[in-house]
Formats: structure tokens, sequence, C-alpha cells
């Protein structure tokens, strides 16, 4: 490989962690995997659901509910983890901390998130766990809400609070990650409230370009109604209708090219005295130069 891993350089051991645009990142992975000797006995219990040894063990003497692990996870940690709802009202109910942050600085809501454990996630809100904490891979709550494709947390993530355009290390607001979800009725109520439809990932990439790019006409249609800017440029020089005629997704090549006639209509209709000759209809030289780039927005990967 010619390229070594920051951790090689430094001459550090252990995994290379994923990209932010590696599936792992969002899904649970093996950063849970228990070892020999990483528990103590809160952790177990509360990782095992029992919550009735948890008491017992607060009866008989003052215990530490905050106490990491080898991996710095905590009881409500993995409590979360394994959805266990009853141990989280738990150790709620006797004030642990809900922000503790593991080995990747990942808070216990964003645990259960990842983990999709709902009920665990909506008693932390509710407890009021701080949405806008940013792990070491950019993520917060709402993009793990987003990836599990779960409206009804983003949306009470965000009426607790939650920022709807913090990025992550690719780039992706939760709108973003939501079009390369292809998640339609998240699109659909981000879109609602306010989100920027205009926003672009680290290669620049649009809201438009990712849509296209992933497939769906319904979504093309949805940002299209912000009014984008459809001529923008990614880092390859690609503009959302090049993607469209590359990746031969006629139908929605189709509807780019309805909206550049309506706005170039609705330009004369506001300016009927003006000199400017409108759009010119660009699908057959297109079609003759598409670049050898054409996939490079769906696999391309951050040290390209």
């Amino acid at each position: 490989m010619e390229r070594l891993s920051a951790a090689a350089v430094k001459g550090e051991t252990g995994p290379e962690r994923p990209s932010p645009f590696s599936q792992l990142v969002y899904t649970n992975n093996d950063s849970y995997v228990i070892h020999h000797g990483d528990l103590r006995k809160i952790h177990k219990a509360a990782s095992r659901g029992q919550a009735w040894k948890l008491e017992r063990m607060m009866k008989k003497t003052t215990m530490d509910l905050n106490r990491r692990d080898a991996k710095k996870r905590t009881a409500l940690h993995w409590a979360c983890a394994n959805g266990h709802a009853e141990v989280v009202t738990l150790l709620v109910d006797r004030k642990c901390q809900l922000d503790v942050l593991d080995g990747e600085n990942r808070t216990p809501l964003m645990k259960a998130l990842q983990c999709q454990r709902e009920a665990c996630a909506n008693i932390l809100i509710d407890s009021g766990a701080d949405p806008n904490i940013v792990d070491v891979y950019g993520n917060t709550a709402v993009h793990y809400a987003v990836y599990s494709d779960n409206l009804s947390v983003v949306a009470k993530l965000l009426s607790c609070g939650a920022d709807i355009e913090v990025k992550n290390k690719a780039g992706h607001t939760p709108l973003l990650l939501a079009i390369r979800k292809r998640s339609e009725q998240i699109v659909e109520f981000l879109l609602t409230k306010n989100a920027n439809a205009n926003a672009v990932d680290k290669f620049k990439c649009t809201a438009l370009m990712l849509a296209i790019c992933h497939g769906s006409s319904e979504i093309v249609g949805m940002v299209l109604q912000q009014n984008v800017d459809i001529c923008a440029e990614d880092t390859c020089g690609m503009t959302a209708e090049r993607y469209a005629v590359a990746c031969g997704f006629n139908l929605i090549h189709q509807q780019l090219l309805e909206y550049k006639q309506k706005i170039s209509k609705n330009s004369q209709n506001s300016n009927p005295e003006g000199t400017s000759e409108g759009t010119r209809d660009e699908a057959a030289p297109l079609a003759e130069r598409t670049p050898d780039k054409a996939e490079c927005l769906v696999e391309r990967t951050p040290g390209e």
C-alpha cells in the first residue's frame, strides 16, 4: 500500500479506524466485544440487564455509577448497547452522568442509536442527554438516528435542540446522510425543518448530486423544489446533470432538463425585455463528453 495509516506513521499499534464513509462508523461494530478482564461487576450486570443485581450492589456499598471499564465505557454505555431499558432507567434515576464518552467519544445516547435501541435512546433524550456531542468521526446523535432510518428519534432530537447542519468528517450533514441512505421520509422532514439543501460534502458534492448518484428521482424532486444551484461543480468538475447522464438515469436527467426549462421560462417572464437567450440544451454534447470519473461520487474514498 502506498498510503500508511496515521497510527503506523507515528509508530502506534492497534487497528485503524474506518473512514467516515464506512458503514462500520454507524452500525454496531466490534468496539463493544467483551474481552476477559475488561469489565468490572457493575459493567457485567448492566450488560446482562441485571437491574436487580445492580440495586443489590448499590445497597451494599457506595458505588461509582460512572466508573469506566478498560475501554472507557460506563455501565450506562453497556446497558444502552444491549437494549436494557430497565437498567438505563435505574442508572438515570440514581443520577449517573449521561454524557460520559467512551473510547471513540461516543455517549450512551449515540451508542443506543448506533445499536438501534430506541427505548433506551428515548429515556436519555427525555432525561436531558446532550444531542450535540461529536464523536471521533464527527457524528452526532442525529447522524446515528438518520443512519438507522429512525424518523421519530430524528424529530425528537431536533425538538431538543440538536444541530441540523453539523457535518461529520466526511462533510455529511444529517440531510446529506439521509440522501445517501435514500431515506425519503427523513429527507422530506429535514427539508421542512429548513435543512440547507445547498450543503456540500468534503468533495463539494451537493445534495442534488448525491440524490442523483443514488438513483432516487423522488429525492431529486424534493431537492429541486428548494431552488438549489443546479450548475454547481464538485471537485471532479462534475455537475448534477453530467452525473445523471453518466449514470444513465434518463428519468432523472429529464427531471433536470424540465427544471432548467422552468427556470429559463420564469426568468424570461420576469424580464420580458431582457436579451438573454435562455439556457442551451446541453443533453447531446453531455452524452458525447461524459468523463471517465462518472462513478467517483459513489465509490471515492477520503484519500482520493
